[in-house]
């Protein structure tokens, strides 16, 4: 049985969309994370998975006909029975792993031949937690209406920095720009990779960054722009993929449309280098659920410090991170500083400073072909 969420919102814009980006891996996550259960089918906060709470949080500001699910193709019957409200037509299945530049190419395509140049796009990832749902559509609506006046600029959302985290992308803020309802604008000075900690630690304490948490808004036009004067092949397979959508005729044709494209991300393909780009300043909480440890931010820790889901026990135990089984019980005894993942045919360990160390464990190990999360 699919999540099905109580009802629409009340804001409900005219003329934009939300696309969700979810064709990621999510290797850090593994053992949970397998080939056909990628980070975005897991249920790691609660009863629905992640890409469910992203489109969730998304309906209290669109109707459901103006959300649109771009995944890989093998998971689309998966995404359809989670989300059955949503039209068919609007989960998409990318033939060709490409990263989000061609998959963000590919859904303007579509909304480009649904609803205009003019048409707004929300552009966004599965796999983030926001608890704030409403300081997030108020944001969201702000940036739009503001995008719906500006065809030329880009915008997307800059989060305050609380600690020096190397793990994020940052984004230097210039001037201030007029705002956006409530929302506070910048004038982007430009995306910066991510630093080491000392690199971290001075754009923390200079007061102008802010993590680039991957969400953007546009007119499809400023897209279809950029596109054109940095990478021109996309802006010509965006053009090409309205066309084919309009005719009826995309499917058969995308396979080779889009199997051509090069592998690159929608930062470093388009939004480093934009023109006019605005950065929106964070108003909601987020989190990048990015590795095991993330968890610790959301689960209540008991007295010693350790957080669960699953059956758990320990004595003299501290600051451990489990992620267990309802019917398997995960026992510990004097250890502190762990991450212990289990699941009914593989169990891992670690301790929590090494859990970036995952991907780095599947590629050097021969695993047997059903424990590899990838094949």
């Amino acid at each position: 049985m699919g999540f099905e969420p109580e009802g629409d919102g009340a804001i409900m814009l005219n003329g934009v969309y939300a696309v969700v980006m979810a064709g990621g891996k999510g290797e850090r996550f593994w053992p949970q994370s397998r080939v056909s259960r990628p980070k975005q089918f897991l249920q790691l906060l609660g009863d629905a998975t992640m890409i469910e709470m992203t489109v969730e949080r998304l309906r209290q500001l669109l109707p459901v006909e103006n959300i649109l699910v771009v995944t890989n193709r093998e998971y689309v019957d998966g995404v359809r029975a989670l989300m059955p409200f949503l039209p068919e037509e609007n989960v998409i299945g990318e033939p060709a792993a490409r990263d989000t530049a061609p998959c963000a190419a590919l859904a303007a395509g579509i909304i480009r031949a649904r609803g205009g140049d003019e048409a707004v796009m929300i552009l966004l990832p599965a796999d983030h937690m926001i608890e704030r749902t409403h300081d997030l559509a108020s944001l969201l609506e702000d940036v739009a209406l503001r995008a719906q006046k500006n065809p030329e600029w880009i915008y997307t959302v800059g989060v305050v920095p609380t600690e020096p985290a190397t793990g994020y992308g940052y984004i230097r803020c210039g001037e201030m720009l007029e705002p956006a309802g409530e929302t506070k604008l910048f004038r982007s000075l430009g995306f910066r990779e991510k630093p080491d900690l000392a690199t971290a630690r001075a754009f923390l304490e200079e007061g102008s960054y802010r993590w680039n948490c991957g969400m953007f808004l546009f007119q499809v036009r400023a897209l279809e722009a950029e596109m054109a004067r940095q990478c021109p092949e996309l802006a010509t397979m965006l053009r090409q993929v309205s066309d084919l959508e309009q005719s009826g005729t995309l499917a058969g044709t995308l396979p080779s449309l889009f199997g051509r494209q090069q592998k690159r991300s929608i930062d470093y393909a388009v939004m480093e280098h934009a023109l006019k780009m605005a950065v929106a300043e964070c108003r909601f909480d987020w989190d990048d659920i990015g590795s095991w440890t993330a968890l610790r931010n959301h689960l209540t820790a008991d007295r010693n410090g350790n957080v669960a889901t699953g059956l758990f026990a320990e004595l003299d135990s501290h600051n451990l991170i489990v992620s267990g089984q309802p019917n398997h019980l995960v026992a510990a005894i004097g250890v502190n500083d762990l991450v212990i993942v289990t699941t009914p045919d593989a169990t891992l360990v670690c301790h929590a400073n090494q859990a970036q160390r995952i991907k780095e464990l599947l590629a050097t190990f021969g695993l047997r072909p059903e424990l590899r999360p990838f094949l």
